[in-house]
């Protein structure tokens, strides 16, 4: 990302009793990988996609009577942008260790659970992907990892 990028920022409050719309809320910008840049202040990576996922976030939160704009623009400066691309990667990458671990751990097992078990982590993929802007190289060992899992399936399978 370059440090002309734009980021698309959601400014939000809502009120704090019912909890449930203040719990949905934050469930949907999980969902979406946002940065968490202050309370009520979160970002993405512009673009169509993620502008239009927050303006729907941003119409949720009127509709339970409170406030959002969606706002685009740029940190002042490239360290601003450089530490919130940081953090969103190391965020992602946690996330897909993870899948990689326990694709590992799950190699032993038999064959039922590594059946199982390889059917959930590549949704789990799937789901970390939608929201992996920034591609670490852990996306490609998780990737492997539960490749392997699921070689080890149809081997033990064929033999």
């Amino acid at each position: 990302m370059s440090p002309d990028d734009q980021w698309v920022l959601l400014a939000y409050r809502l009120p704090r009793v019912p909890s449930t719309p203040r719990s949905t809320v934050w469930r949907r910008l999980k969902r979406l990988g946002v940065a968490q840049l202050a309370d009520g202040l979160v970002a993405l990576p512009a673009d169509a996609r993620t502008r239009e996922a927050l303006e729907w976030v941003a119409e949720e939160v009127v509709d339970a009577h409170g406030e959002a704009m969606v706002w685009l623009g740029r940190p002042a400066e490239v360290a601003g942008s450089a530490a919130l691309v940081h953090r969103m990667t190391a965020a992602i990458a946690a996330e897909y260790e993870a899948v990689a671990a326990e694709a590992a751990t799950t190699q032993n097992s038999d064959e039922r659970t590594r059946r199982r078990v390889t059917a959930r982590l590549r949704r789990e993929l799937q789901r970390i992907e939608g929201r992996d802007f920034f591609s670490p190289p852990q996306r490609d060992a998780a990737r492997g990892a539960v490749e392997d899992l699921a070689a080890n399936v149809v081997a033990v399978a064929s033999s």
